[in-house]
């Protein structure tokens, strides 16, 4: 299951059962790692990921 959303023109990802996650594939595509939050981590993780934190 994956569960995707789009706010403040940014893809978050609140949920990805992919085996390789959705992220990857979103960034195979063209879209920044600062155009995608990993909602699925908590807000004090996010930081840490190569991703946008909101």
């Amino acid at each position: 299951m994956v569960h995707l959303e789009i706010i403040n023109e940014k893809i978050w990802i609140h949920e990805d059962g992919l085996e390789d996650g959705i992220a990857l594939d979103l960034l195979m595509a063209g879209i920044p790692k600062n155009k995608i939050v990993l909602g699925f981590h908590p807000p004090e993780v996010r930081p840490l990921t190569e991703f946008a934190v909101n």
